[in-house]
């Protein structure tokens, strides 16, 4: 995606930046809502509510995105699909009123056009991790989310490639599906034991990524 497009709309419209503190939350699922958001900078974490009340995370963002886009162009609230939490210790973000944005959308064909794109590239990527969460079993799920992390927050360093970003095994499990975070204990000393990984300061160490990559179905 041209994210020059949506970086040359803001700008154009002004669109005013606010700054939200870790472990805020911006949408909670099932809530009306009026805006739209797009992260500028900062972390932040997209999660549902299951049935039995537990959550399941979806997905870590890190970089200059549309955060919370629902496809309702005439509504001037919507429910909430996820919730979305900062996980950094701020982030910022860009906040407009969503019915205002559809109206811009609609009258911008370059915009049109990253909307849609945005909608497709995340159908695509929500697929493709649903089903490697499907088709790998536990081992594999944690394997699949390690190598997310590794991809989104991965800095090369001497040792190997750094995920700078502390996750701990309860974030993990959550992204797993996986109930138990000691069950994700076992299985990171695996990947340790193994030679795949090591702790530095409480953050994770990628040693030999094609070696997590092998327990991934794709």
């Amino acid at each position: 995606m041209d994210k020059q497009i949506l970086s040359d709309y803001l700008k154009k419209k002004a669109i005013p930046v606010v700054i939200r503190k870790k472990k805020s939350y911006l949408t909670y699922e099932g809530i009306p809502d009026r805006y739209v958001y797009i992260l500028k900078q900062g972390i932040i974490k997209t999660s549902v509510v299951t049935r039995e009340g537990r959550e399941f995370n979806l997905r870590y963002l890190n970089d200059f995105e549309i955060v919370s886009l629902f496809k309702d162009e005439y509504s001037q609230e919507v429910e909430a699909p996820f919730n979305v939490r900062v996980e950094s210790e701020e982030a910022e973000l860009y906040k407009i009123v969503r019915d205002q944005f559809w109206t811009d959308v609609n009258h911008d064909r370059q915009l049109q056009d990253y909307v849609k794109e945005y909608y497709r590239k995340n159908l695509m990527d929500t697929m493709k991790k649903m089903q490697q969460m499907l088709m790998n079993g536990k081992y594999g799920a944690v394997c699949t989310q390690i190598n997310e992390l590794y991809e989104t927050f991965g800095i090369q360093t001497a040792d190997g490639v750094l995920i700078d970003f502390e996750v701990t095994n309860e974030e993990i499990a959550r992204f797993c599906g996986i109930t138990s975070a000691s069950s994700v204990n076992r299985m990171m000393q695996r990947l340790r034991e193994d030679g795949a990984l090591q702790s530095v300061e409480r953050k994770l160490l990628v040693k030999n990524i094609e070696m997590i990559r092998e327990n991934i179905i794709y």
